[in-house]
């Protein structure tokens, strides 16, 4: 039995199909530069699965898109409300890791925001970003031990860490209390 597919999923497989179809990829195209199976993209497109971050920024990186641009928004107002109570978070397939986007397709502007959630424990492998693309994690509440490409940075409250996002990077929280932050993502 199939769950049902949520209005960001909805969004999703629409746009991946306009995206994936407008760089003239098939299937099994985007399949081999994203390393998501080609039945798990047609599942997306056709709306028969809710997809999780992981799969979601391999296919933005197998488009060479940014990942917000696998949500769907149309260029809005640059002023924008985002309310707590209106919040929709995509959630990695266990459900220990979440995140909402809050800035994305600002006019002139390659730049993304998202709040960040990590349950005790729960670690989050990210796929390198789009070649250029810098990050940075800044620690609302909870400890983060982030990995990248290798090397290793523990942060506490209000520490932030900037760092070229385009290798493989990683995030553990770690201690007893949830992990909440920020991720800022520049694209060249």
């Amino acid at each position: 039995m199939n769950k049902q597919v949520d209005p960001i999923a909805r969004q999703v497989a629409e746009k991946l199909k306009t995206l994936r179809q407008a760089a003239s990829m098939s299937l099994e195209d985007l399949s081999a530069k994203s390393g998501v199976s080609r039945a798990t993209l047609s599942q997306i497109e056709t709306k028969k699965t809710n997809p999780t971050i992981a799969v979601l920024w391999k296919i933005a990186q197998g488009l060479g898109v940014p990942f917000s641009e696998l949500l769907g928004s149309p260029v809005a107002s640059p002023t924008r409300l985002s309310r707590a109570d209106d919040a929709r978070y995509l959630e990695s397939a266990d459900g220990r890791f979440r995140s909402r986007p809050l800035l994305n397709q600002v006019p002139g502007h390659r730049v993304e925001q998202y709040e960040l959630h990590l349950a005790p424990g729960a670690h989050e492998q990210a796929a390198p970003h789009p070649p250029g693309s810098f990050e940075q994690i800044y620690v609302i509440k909870g400890a983060l031990v982030l990995n990248v490409n290798g090397e290793t940075f523990e942060l506490g409250p209000a520490d932030a860490l900037l760092f070229h996002a385009d290798v493989s990077h990683s995030y553990t929280c770690t201690g007893a209390e949830s992990f909440v932050g920020t991720s800022l993502i520049l694209y060249t």
